[in-house]
């Protein structure tokens, strides 16, 4: 017996892509300026979806159809003679131009199936299709999530225009391998690119070529992100390489690849997934072109699984963890990139941030160790160990020099030596040639995850050098226990403090068990963050915002910290 539609999934797909078209279509003559060449073939592909949905109020609409060719001129406009399309950060891109081709393709075969008023629309993206090929068939990219958008490209052309060269050039790049780990994180390890590119690439080159193993590169990719979701409806980041590790990133993308999946497999966590994902309503335009091109969509989601997400999860691969309560739910990290590369970069995990704590309405969004050591930033582990069920210790050592004179057979009269990086400044000194003397700092820290929240013991070694303990709260609360030192900022020397919003409460205690006593709020010296020279240099900084509450002192100091989640009691 078929699985029902779910009739209310659709027609709220098809509202969501009238509220953008139905605009479109009230001035089909208006020129778009200023819309980039992606925007333009998403809105065509939205038009052309309305046009063809009996959901949709735009249903065989003549007007949709006129709108559709104004953007089709305009989109023709923006293509170079390469085929490639201008506009953009990346010049000469092939995989910015493939997100292009990806929705004009589609555009095409909802176009080509829509009867003869849709025969000029049908002409027009077949001419930008084609002129964009030949491009896209040589091109090249620049990050791993690229390959796999330029492939799905190729596989769209394929399907629409036949050419056993793009299926050549799809194998090349396949062959490389799908960058998914053990854990089943694409190494990026980004919400964003995962549920924006990767996987709906794999999606379609499983559907184009009969893959199955793209397939199930994507349900383990989805299985990884189950225990990702955060209480407030995100997708955690934290550990990302890319330009989300610093954001907050909704689950909604997430909602075609968990529903399909959901449908097709039965799996009822994948079906929880998706009704988390569209819980704040559907607002997606493209989704009912999506419903259209892959019918399963528009089939009803199996029953949800009892067991609630996220649950308790470590993946080893990213050194991430967290535990989930209904009292609390705790992450902590320490998958850094920046110890073993000793640079910030631009595809690099570099969040500083060690662990977040939410506790309802009240969210410790970020906990990080600021230290003063040579100007090298703050602390980001380069270990993370699992010492039992909930526990982790994590550790950074610091190493840096002062560097002695040249032996004598290194040494050159007219002083021009080697420009060198010594992995905090560069100097035409020739370091590795030098002998040294080495001076190291380390920061251990142990998270006990509980019930309700988390103990932490900091251990900071090494000369004295001073050293802040950052609390970031979300905004919302106001501190109370503290003393206010300005801009958002307050002063906790061994506590309590409280932070709270509304019912929900996170509680903070601070003990030190070696050192000196803690700072107090006239040590403004100390108590501050630090991003580290390779920020400061630039004139650029990774501080957050927020509600920030700091602990510090002049190390060595060995400190405990207790932070606790304060609710109450689910009503039966």
């Amino acid at each position: 017996m078929p699985t029902p539609l779910d009739h209310e999934f659709v027609h709220a797909a098809a509202r969501a892509a009238d509220r953008q078209a139905a605009p479109l279509a009230a001035g089909p003559d208006e020129e778009p300026a200023g819309v980039p060449h992606r925007g333009l073939a998403r809105r065509v592909k939205t038009l052309v979806a309305a046009y063809r949905s009996p959901d949709s109020a735009l249903h065989g609409s003549g007007q949709a159809v006129a709108a559709a060719m104004t953007h089709l001129r305009a989109l023709r406009a923006a293509q170079t003679t390469t085929g490639l399309f201008a506009g953009g950060d990346n010049v000469q891109s092939p995989p910015d131009s493939a997100f292009t081709v990806n929705d004009v393709c589609d555009a095409h075969v909802l176009a080509a199936d829509g009867g003869p008023e849709l025969r000029e629309v049908t002409a027009a993206l077949a001419e930008i299709a084609g002129a964009a090929s030949g491009s896209l068939l040589t091109g090249g990219v620049h990050t791993p999530n690229h390959r796999w958008e330029l492939s799905a490209a190729l596989a769209r052309l394929h399907r629409s225009f036949p050419d056993d060269r793009l299926l050549d050039r799809i194998e090349e790049w396949l062959s490389e391998g799908v960058d998914i780990d053990a854990e089943g994180l694409y190494s990026e390890r980004s919400a964003v690119y995962a549920s924006i590119v990767t996987n709906p690439a794999l999606l379609l080159l499983a559907e184009v070529l009969g893959r199955t193993d793209l397939l199930d590169a994507v349900e383990r990719n989805l299985a990884a992100t189950l225990d990702l979701i955060r209480p407030d409806g995100t997708v955690e980041t934290v550990h990302s390489r890319r330009q989300d590790q610093r954001l907050s990133f909704a689950l909604w993308p997430y909602l075609p690849h968990y529903r399909l999946l959901a449908i097709r497999t039965g799996r009822g966590d994948f079906a929880r997934a998706a009704r988390l994902a569209a819980a704040d309503g559907i607002d997606d335009p493209d989704l009912l072109a999506q419903t259209l091109l892959t019918p399963d969509l528009c089939r009803a989601l199996p029953a949800p699984d009892a067991e609630k997400l996220p649950r308790d999860r470590y993946l080893p691969t990213a050194r991430l963890a967290a535990h989930v309560s209904a009292t609390a739910h705790t992450v902590v990290y320490g998958g850094s990139d920046v110890p073993e590369h000793r640079r910030i970069r631009s595809g690099l995990a570099c969040n500083p941030t060690f662990l977040r704590l939410f506790a309802g309405a009240a969210v410790l969004d970020a906990v990080r160790v600021s230290r003063v050591f040579f100007d090298l930033g703050p602390f980001r582990a380069a270990e993370m160990e699992q010492l039992a069920d909930n526990r982790y210790r994590l550790t950074q050592t610091l190493t840096t020099a002062y560097y002695q004179p040249l032996p004598k057979d290194r040494r050159r009269d007219d002083g021009a030596y080697r420009l060198v990086d010594e992995g905090r400044f560069s100097a035409a000194m020739a370091f590795p040639d030098r002998p040294q003397d080495e001076v190291s700092h380390t920061t251990r820290v142990e998270v006990d995850l509980r019930e309700d929240g988390a103990d932490l013991r900091i251990d900071i070694s090494g000369p004295p050098v001073p050293w802040t303990l950052e609390l970031t709260f979300r905004p919302g609360g106001e501190p109370q226990g503290v003393v206010p030192i300005g801009e958002g900022r307050w002063c906790l020397t061994t506590g309590p403090m409280t932070y709270r919003v509304g019912d929900d409460e996170i509680r903070v205690e601070a003990d030190v068990e070696a050192g000196e006593p803690l700072a107090g709020p006239d040590r403004s010296d100390v108590l501050r963050y630090d991003p580290g020279q390779d920020y400061t240099v630039v004139g650029g900084t990774d501080a957050t915002t927020g509600n920030r509450v700091y602990i510090g002192g002049l190390g060595p100091h060995t400190l405990t910290v207790t932070l606790r989640a304060v609710r109450p009691a689910p009503v039966a």
